[in-house]
């Protein structure tokens, strides 16, 4: 079995700072792209940010500059560092993972719980 547990969310004023963990769990050989979502109330979730299969970080326009994803291999942990927040960052922000269980398995796609962001005005 996989999990994916995010944590780091909080209440913060704008112009603040937060960083999330995205640790994964479990029988895992390798984790390929991991992505950072979120979803406001009465919105479709979003893509944030992303680590693609090639390594690569791809960022959406509105963080841009402001969130950074970062990872740590031996703990199989992503990060994603956010700065100067504003209070359209506020939602719930989930990340997910192809991950590899064994070296001829196939990919599966694992998600988190989510963790609460909310950035005050």
């Amino acid at each position: 079995q996989v999990h994916l547990v995010e944590s780091g969310g909080g209440l913060v004023q704008a112009g603040g700072s937060l960083r999330l963990s995205c640790v994964a769990s479990g029988s895992i050989f390798s984790i390929n792209s991991v992505v950072w979502w979120r979803q406001a109330p009465g919105n479709q979730r979003e893509w944030v940010a992303a680590f693609t299969s090639g390594g690569a970080t791809n960022y959406a326009d509105s963080v841009k500059g402001r969130f950074a994803i970062s990872r740590d291999n031996a703990q199989n942990t992503v990060y994603l560092q956010m700065n100067n927040l504003k209070p359209e960052d506020t939602g719930t922000y989930y990340c997910n993972a192809e991950i590899r269980k064994s070296a001829g398995g196939r990919k599966q796609t694992y998600w988190g719980q989510g963790t609460q962001v909310t950035v005050s005005s």
